[in-house]
């Protein structure tokens, strides 16, 4: 069972390590500047960096929570800005943006599953805490006398 929460965190993570890097080109920095969205050549690779750095460490296990935080902070605004489906008079395109946004949705819930679960087991945060856990001996029981009648 633990290898399932694996594979769902690498399936999880995988759109935003496989779309992170297309942040940084000129064709989706000017789609964002067609959306609206202020100040695209920073904010669109900014944004790049929070899905590709957060989707790697939800993937590895490396601080997940942290992880899921920053693509927390990535979706919020993302949904909003960019698929803002009830905005948009063509019923196609509406229906097409309504789909973005409710995926997005959907990956912001298991973020947030993420950032309160943490990653479990097979990953760096899991087996760091195994570690320590090792190091640390238990506090002794302080064995009180018995009173005796």
């Amino acid at each position: 069972m633990n290898a399932l929460l694996l594979l769902g965190r690498a399936l999880f993570s995988a759109i935003f390590v496989t779309s992170g890097p297309k942040h940084f080109g000129g064709q989706m920095i000017s789609y964002a500047a067609n959306q609206g969205v202020p100040l695209p050549g920073v904010l669109v690779p900014l944004s790049g960096l929070l899905a590709l750095l957060g989707g790697l460490m939800v993937l590895v296990g490396w601080r997940a929570r942290a992880g899921a935080w920053l693509l927390i902070l990535f979706l919020v605004p993302v949904s909003f800005m960019m698929h803002g489906y009830w905005n948009l008079a063509d019923p196609m395109e509406a229906m097409q943006q309504q789909i973005h946004f409710w995926k997005n949705m959907a990956m912001l819930g298991g973020a947030l599953a993420f950032a309160y679960f943490g990653a479990g087991p097979y990953s760096l945060d899991y087996r760091r805490t195994a570690e320590r856990a090792a190091r640390v001996p238990l506090p002794e029981r302080r064995r009180e006398p018995v009173a005796q009648h």
